[in-house]
């Protein structure tokens, strides 16, 4: 049986299919976008220590980031 190769020892290479320019009526790179729209259509990965319910942490971001709307995907509770 084959030996499994670590992830970490694997040869990684970037391979661009195109070279292409972001047309600007469609948006703009995601390096030049502004902090507010990353937090209107980002993903905050949490990782949620054990007390806190779901509900809570979910109502603590709305709070800190001052946004109305957020969810949860799943279960949070550890």
């Amino acid at each position: 049986m084959p030996r499994s190769v670590a992830p970490w020892q694997v040869k990684r290479e970037i391979i661009f299919k195109a070279e292409d320019e972001t047309d600007m009526k469609h948006g703009c790179k995601p390096e030049e976008r502004p902090a507010q729209q990353h937090i209107r259509y980002g993903i905050i990965n949490l990782d949620k220590p054990a007390g806190p319910t779901s509900h809570e942490v979910a109502a603590w971001v709305k709070r800190i980031l001052g946004i109305q709307n957020v969810g949860h995907g799943g279960t949070l509770e550890a």
